[in-house]
């Protein structure tokens, strides 16, 4: 059914960017729900939507702006589709968020690929931040955003780097790499191989893969004549990087695996258990205050905030919120030039379930350094410096090592 504005509610949207007339915000949340990672999606929103309820029981959003004694917006969180890999679709879900629905913003996209296409048809024509807690592609880095494009994960240059130092630090020096057709995983296969060989590592060959087969084994072949003593498989845990790992095991071609972020999840361990013991890579992931107090609220929330990109995407919606308050206005075009500011140094530092005292700060003219629970710190263009958690798999588990 067609939404129809009153002369009323017209004009307030002509006069400019202040606040909505209701007593709500909507944020888009655009993720992968459906595709080659659709099993990380779910714990990604949840800890955004995590994010946005702190903020609406606080009261405190924009609260008395309009020189009333009025209390807080409430923040509403409309979830659409990316797929990741369709970036058709995913350029019609965020249009139907900002046309339909009428988000103020997009916490997302999820994936480099459908990330560069919703900011270049939707958000830069409709002058609409987005924040993806997930897209690594190093592309995205040098993207023309018109300052609207910003990302709590580091980009994949930095985990290129990260990889490299693990596996040598393991005392490997030959490895194969497979990847999934696609930005992100050229993107991370090309960063990978130029920090390895820089290091004076061999990559014995370097060879896409595509998503949806039934079979692998042709891929394997050829990754396996070129031999190396592990496969660096960059591609998507709920499609070929699967597949990929699944066909190498019954060859026998490798039984050692390096696992970058699209792969580390549960559903990794459920497909292979101990089968990959030894195995190992790296997510983004710090330790810190904040992430404890993180995955205790999510606990209490009743889902997984050790998932890969759950504290990335609760820190992606903190940004948004606290710099609408920082501009007092719900306007893109308003707030997008708080992000940086409220993100970084000078100010009071600001740890999750601390949203509140955050809106207090700002709404008295103060200042905050907006720490979170993946220990924000934007570098230009408006991304993550970088750390990261190395993990092995042991007895069929995900164990984490340290952390870069």
């Amino acid at each position: 059914m067609k939404r129809l504005l009153t002369a009323t509610a017209v004009a307030a949207l002509l006069a400019g960017p202040a606040l909505a007339q209701s007593d709500d915000v909507k944020i888009g949340v655009l993720l992968a729900f459906t595709g080659p990672l659709e099993s990380l999606a779910p714990p990604i929103a949840a800890g955004a939507e995590l994010a946005m309820k702190e903020v609406s029981d606080s009261g405190k959003l924009l609260a008395g702006v309009d020189g009333k004694d009025s209390a807080g917006l409430k923040v509403v969180p409309v979830r659409g589709d990316d797929t990741c890999v369709d970036a058709a679709a995913a350029t019609a879900a965020a249009e139907r968020l900002v046309t339909s629905d009428g988000v103020k913003a997009i916490v997302g996209a999820m994936c480099s690929g459908v990330t560069g296409a919703v900011l270049s048809n939707v958000a830069m024509p409709n002058g609409i931040v987005m924040i993806s807690p997930s897209a690594t592609s190093p592309g995205l880095s040098s993207v023309e955003d018109n300052g609207l494009f910003f990302r709590t994960s580091p980009s994949d240059a930095r985990q290129g780097d990260i990889m490299a130092q693990i596996i040598l630090d393991r005392g490997l020096k030959d490895v194969a790499v497979t990847y999934t057709n696609n930005d992100y995983g050229k993107g991370l296969a090309d960063s990978f191989q130029k920090a390895f060989e820089e290091m004076g590592g061999k990559v014995t060959l370097s060879a896409p893969h595509e998503d949806g087969k039934a079979d692998y084994s042709a891929e394997i072949g050829a990754l396996a004549a070129a031999g190396g003593e592990a496969l660096v498989v960059a591609g998507y845990v709920d499609q070929g990087g699967s597949g990929i790992i699944r066909a190498a095991l019954d060859t026998g071609a490798f039984d050692l695996f390096v696992l970058p972020d699209g792969m580390v999840a549960d559903a990794l361990t459920e497909k292979f258990g101990d089968e990959i013991d030894g195995s190992f890579g790296q997510l983004p992931g710090s330790e810190s205050e904040g992430g404890d107090k993180f995955l205790e609220m999510a606990k209490a929330a009743g889902f997984d905030g050790t998932s890969v990109y759950s504290k990335e995407a609760y820190d992606a919606a903190a940004l948004i919120m606290l710099s609408m308050e920082a501009a007092k206005s719900t306007s893109s075009n308003d707030f997008k030039s708080k992000v940086m500011d409220v993100a970084n140094a000078p100010g009071e530092k600001i740890y999750p379930g601390e949203l509140a005292k955050a809106l207090q700060i700002l709404a008295d003219g103060g200042d905050v350094d907006y720490v979170g629970a993946s220990a924000v710190e934007l570098i230009e263009p408006g991304e993550a410096a970088g750390v990261y958690r190395e993990i092995e798999i042991d007895d069929g588990k995900i164990v984490t090592m340290g952390y870069r």
